[in-house]
């Protein structure tokens, strides 16, 4: 019989089936939490949006006000025996309801720029996925090999670990006016946020994980004769590759975090621009489409990436398979197998 601490997966891995449907609620929950507070008139709608001013000289058709104002307005225009005004409640513009938001994911794609000479959406969606993968290619080329030779080599994570775990406490947007004054106004400085912001954690997270191979293999291969560089290439790297890869998709998304704030930086630009146009004429049906954009992209190229890792690396999921059959072979318990016909 399955306790409480069973169901809920203390130390061990939850059924697969159970671990679909939480995935699923986990999305389902805000989302029905926002059509609750969207589309129920009695949880949360603040406003009156008035479709009918009646007599009332203060009201007009189509604006949006606080209920406790539309009410007394209301209670003035009726003691003057004037008509009054009528509206429906509403949330404030900067909350649309999940129904215009949904629609906006289409309308923006096929609606033209505010102003003109500006991108399209989907040209400043690339243009934002060109500035991550540039910023997170470069601060790899030079953070995955310095990470590796950190973990491998005291010598190496001495000399430079204190140095760069004191910079990455530093936030990347101050260096803005720097990178700007260095790299220009264009995109120059928005890859160097995201470098800046990236690079050092990446260090650190993949030196830590070198550290984790395991010591019997270092000294079988330098029983054999690796040395140096081949001792690296050959057990080192090959040890820990999967698990840098599994640091790699994380750091990931941390480079999508520093995106808006990289845009930012010198001339407005990618998706950060689009949603800052689009608030300014409040229009947040759209900002809320965008920023779900952000989340869409990068969520699934975290799926990809994981999808890619289980064919890249399958031992990996051999051997959780194996953990789990261990873990049960310590209470003597072998799960049922098919019955095997003995031969003739």
């Amino acid at each position: 019989m399955s306790t409480n601490t069973d169901w809920l997966g203390l130390k061990k891995e939850l059924p697969q089936q159970r671990r679909l449907q939480l995935t699923i609620l986990s999305f389902v929950l805000p989302l029905v939490l926002w059509c609750v507070v969207s589309y129920v008139p009695w949880i949360w709608h603040p406003l009156i949006h008035v479709t009918d001013p009646g007599d009332v000289e203060f009201f007009s058709a189509g604006m949006d006000m606080p209920k406790a104002d539309f009410y007394e307005q209301n209670q003035k225009a009726v003691a003057e025996g004037m008509a009054p005004g009528k509206g429906y409640p509403v949330n404030p513009v900067y909350l649309p309801a999940p129904g215009a938001v949904v629609k906006a994911f289409y309308t923006a794609f096929i609606t033209p720029p505010l102003l003109p000479g500006d991108p399209w959406l989907h040209e400043s969606l690339l243009h934002s996925i060109r500035t991550i993968c540039w910023g997170f290619f470069l601060s790899s080329i030079v953070g995955v090999p310095l990470g590796v030779i950190c973990g491998t080599y005291r010598f190496f994570s001495r000399m430079t670990e204190p140095f760069i775990e004191f910079f990455r406490y530093l936030p990347a947007p101050a260096f803005g006016a720097l990178c700007v004054a260095i790299l220009g106004i264009d995109d120059g400085p928005k890859i160097a946020i995201i470098v800046i912001g990236t690079f050092f954690q990446q260090v650190l997270v993949i030196a830590n994980t070198v550290r984790k191979v395991d010591p019997s293999l270092i000294e079988a291969a330098q029983t054999l004769g690796a040395k140096g560089w081949r001792l690296v290439w050959r057990v080192v790297i090959p040890a820990s590759i999967s698990d840098i890869y599994t640091d790699m998709r994380i750091l990931l998304g941390w480079a999508w975090t520093y995106l808006i704030v990289a845009e930012v930086v010198g001339t407005m630009s990618g998706i950060t621009y689009f949603i800052y146009q689009q608030g300014r004429h409040f229009m947040f049906e759209n900002v809320y489409a965008a920023i779900m954009m952000i989340g869409i992209i990068g969520f699934s190229s975290d799926l990809v990436l994981a999808a890619l890792g289980a064919v890249l690396f399958p031992w990996k999921s051999k051997l959780r398979a194996g953990k789990k059959a261990s873990f049960w072979a310590r209470f003597n318990f072998k799960p049922a197998a098919a019955a095997v016909p003995e031969p003739n």
